[in-house]
């Protein structure tokens, strides 16, 4: 830019206030639904992708906030929505899980080494959510849709259907589903489609949909969903109610946990979680036995202040064949 001279510079006091838009930076692309998909970031003026190493639940929830999905359900690996074509730009991505967009965590220029686009990072968001509710297990439902949220129309919305939304929110099962406006009336678009799970799937974007012939649907036709919350850990064939092998209930299943960076600090939050006391010992080489499910979870890191084991770091592990001799365990003061 040119500076201009001139005998008429007496711009004292007056000032030029702009605002910016929050650059639009991050995107998810080739997935089923708009909140899920290879993550891809906008950096050094050209889109690319990011590398799946250390790529967890943190980062991905930051993904998920940043584009207004909801919580982030799975991270899966090993380029699960296809391989990207520009060139990989970021990687080692370090998030606390509490920003507000990628760009405010920690990472590396990933523009140097030439890495393989079968390591691109992806992440599924809920794309749903309870709205009113007494917490985030019970409200109104409401999808993601475009650019907004709107709010489902109760129609033919059954407990199969209900059973999908509570497993896909990590709230446990179905407890009531009643229609109408008692946790008040949507302000957005209304989402017109029936669902028609069959009460298995994972996510509700997994279950067949069908266009409702008569759009009569109200901002207080809506769906009122509760669910139990959350019951997604146990100890198991321990010689107390609060000692043995540490499962986990993730993504529509049971599993157990690789003992990588296993410790007390992660022992202290399954023991408070299950009001069990105080950690004592965090055995692992499968002290406990082995688990018959597989194994979900690895490098789960805790600072010890975290009231349930789901708020801590971790790597999603279910697309590794891991044996189970690694299972971590867990001893409470009881």
């Amino acid at each position: 830019c040119v500076t201009p001279t001139g005998p008429e510079q007496n711009c004292t006091n007056h000032t030029v206030t702009l605002t910016c838009s929050e650059p639009a930076d991050v995107r998810l692309v080739n997935g089923s639904s708009p909140c899920s998909g290879r993550v891809e970031v906008y950096r050094w003026g050209e889109w690319g992708t990011v590398y799946q190493r250390n790529w967890d639940m943190n980062d991905a929830a930051v993904v998920c906030r940043q584009l207004g999905c909801g919580s982030a359900v799975s991270v899966p690996g090993a380029a699960h929505f296809g391989e990207g074509s520009g060139r990989m730009v970021l990687g080692d991505v370090s998030c606390s899980g509490s920003e507000s967009a990628l760009r405010e965590c920690g990472s590396l220029d990933g523009r140097e080494h030439d890495l393989p686009h079968t390591l691109d990072a992806a992440v599924i968001c809920s794309g749903l959510t309870l709205v009113g509710g007494a917490d985030r297990c019970s409200g109104r439902l409401e999808v993601k849709f475009s650019q907004s949220w709107a709010t489902v129309c109760d129609g033919n919305f059954d407990w199969q259907d209900a059973e999908v939304v509570c497993r896909e929110l990590d709230c446990g099962a179905p407890s009531a589903l009643h229609k109408g406006g008692h946790f008040g009336e949507g302000e957005g678009p209304i989402w017109y489609k029936d669902f028609h799970c069959e009460g298995e799937e994972s996510f509700l974007h997994e279950c067949l949909t069908s266009v409702r012939s008569e759009q009569n649907c109200k901002n207080n036709s809506n769906i009122r969903l509760s669910c139990t919350g959350p019951e997604d850990l146990r100890l198991v064939n321990g010689s107390s109610p609060c000692s043995g092998r540490v499962e986990v209930y993730r993504w529509g299943e049971w599993g157990t946990i690789a003992q990588y960076d296993w410790d007390l600090d992660d022992a202290s939050v399954v023991c408070r979680q299950l009001g069990c006391g105080t950690a004592v010992l965090a055995p692992i080489r499968t002290h406990f036995g082995e688990g018959s499910g597989r194994v979900l979870l690895r490098d789960v890191t805790c600072s010890g202040s975290e009231s349930a084991l789901r708020e801590c770091r971790s790597l999603d592990f279910r697309n590794m064949d891991f044996i189970y001799i690694f299972n971590a365990g867990i001893i409470c003061s009881g």
